[in-house]
């Protein structure tokens, strides 16, 4: 019995450090940092504006071409400084051609299909520019975003810029669209502590720059590409900085099943990513930095979600053992998980009968991610996960 409730608390802790405590720790620590260091809020802007290569990696993205071309030639940052790249890996339906349209260009392109790292990897000895700005050809960028993310790098410790990702958020939205909007408003908020802390803990794919000297080439089979740049640069002792008015937008995912799909994959790259970074999990190295990688990413990618599992039947053993209908603690532990997951079925029910209640998404997208780690889990341990990846559907 005993055991028993010591093994409850060291899962509820987890459980709770890693969904609210840490945000919850990392303000307070925030707040302390305020008190210590005032805070200078005069942004200093670089002058000259140095050269930034925009590099868009893309596979069959003829449906987003002249969209992405059309935003990216509105863009607020001198003409004559912006050079636009696309690498494209594989494509087959005429993105190709279409890029020929635009003399602004410069295309890379091999008509093998070998994953987005394998282009970047491609065509990044090619890039001769300081910055170097990654952005994915479904996503439009703030008209001054390429501005704000290259005065990020006034600082000699910041070795890259993230941008944030934006969902477009519609009262239509599904479940996946509901739900995704509001963990990205989450991680937002989070990024933007973990930074004025530090240093972010990694950086959106959507949109984030570096210090092109700063590029090492990265395997070949890695899946979360942006993730492990990031934070090896990091790793060289330079700092991840952010910057939320630098933003790209994106749809959100088309159903919960296509995010599913997205979220799987993620997953099994967080896996991937943890195996190969694990030399950041050395506290007495990295300190800061090790602690804030720990607390954001690999307690969500690793243990919690087998946490939140096992706490169920640890739970209800423990609320037997006193009577499941008094009002014990281990009791209402208990039956509020019954009622999360409760809540999460009946949020699955409403959106396959079409049917909005957005305060039911929560619960049920919150479910999706965790399910998401344990199948990613699984499929990074069976080698079950190409580096090449079929986008999701988005909702239009």
């Amino acid at each position: 019995m005993e055991t028993l409730k010591i093994l409850f608390w060291i899962l509820l802790i987890i459980i709770l450090y890693t969904y609210i405590g840490y945000g919850i720790l990392l303000w307070i620590m925030v707040k302390i940092k305020r008190l210590i260091f005032i805070k200078n809020n005069t942004k200093i802007i670089l002058n000259p504006l140095p050269e930034v290569t925009l590099l868009i990696p893309a596979y069959n993205e003829r449906d987003y071409v002249n969209q992405k071309m059309e935003n990216t030639m509105s863009l607020n940052y001198p003409k004559d400084k912006l050079k636009i790249v696309w690498v494209t890996d594989g494509s087959s339906d005429g993105t190709n051609s279409m890029l020929g349209g635009y003399d602004n260009v410069q295309l890379f392109h091999r008509n093998e299909r070998k994953g987005k790292i394998n282009a970047i990897n491609r065509v990044m000895p090619h890039v001769k520019t300081p910055i170097v700005v990654f952005s994915d050809a479904n996503t439009n960028l703030g008209l001054d975003s390429i501005i704000h993310i290259v005065n990020g790098f006034n600082n000699d410790k910041v070795g890259c810029v993230s941008g944030e990702k934006r969902i477009v958020n519609k009262a239509s939205d599904s479940a996946a669209g509901a739900g995704e909007g509001l963990y990205w408003k989450y991680e937002s908020r989070l990024k933007k502590w973990d930074a004025e802390l530090y240093s972010a803990v990694g950086a959106a794919g959507e949109l984030f720059a570096i210090r092109t000297e700063l590029y090492k080439e990265v395997e070949p089979d890695t899946i979360l590409d942006d993730f492990i740049i990031s934070l090896r640069i990091a790793r060289q002792g330079y700092m991840i900085q952010y910057n939320p008015e630098a933003y790209a937008v994106e749809n959100a995912s088309a159903n919960v099943k296509e995010e599913l799909k997205r979220k799987i994959r993620i997953s099994a790259g967080g896996i991937q990513s943890v195996i190969r970074l694990k030399s950041l999990l050395n506290v007495f190295k990295y300190g800061l930095l090790s602690f804030q990688y720990i607390s954001h990413r690999v307690l969500r990618w690793t243990i919690t979600p087998l946490c939140l599992l096992l706490i169920i039947p640890v739970s209800f053993v423990l609320a037997s053992m006193e009577g499941l209908s008094n009002y014990s603690f281990y009791n209402i532990v208990f039956w509020l998980q019954i009622t999360f997951y409760v809540s999460a079925l009946l949020g699955w029910f409403l959106e396959n009968n079409s049917t909005r209640i957005k305060l039911l998404f929560v619960p049920y997208y919150f479910f999706i991610m965790n399910l998401a780690v344990i199948l990613g889990f699984f499929r990074h341990i069976g080698n079950n996960q190409s580096v090449n990846w079929e986008r999701s559907k988005r909702a239009t």
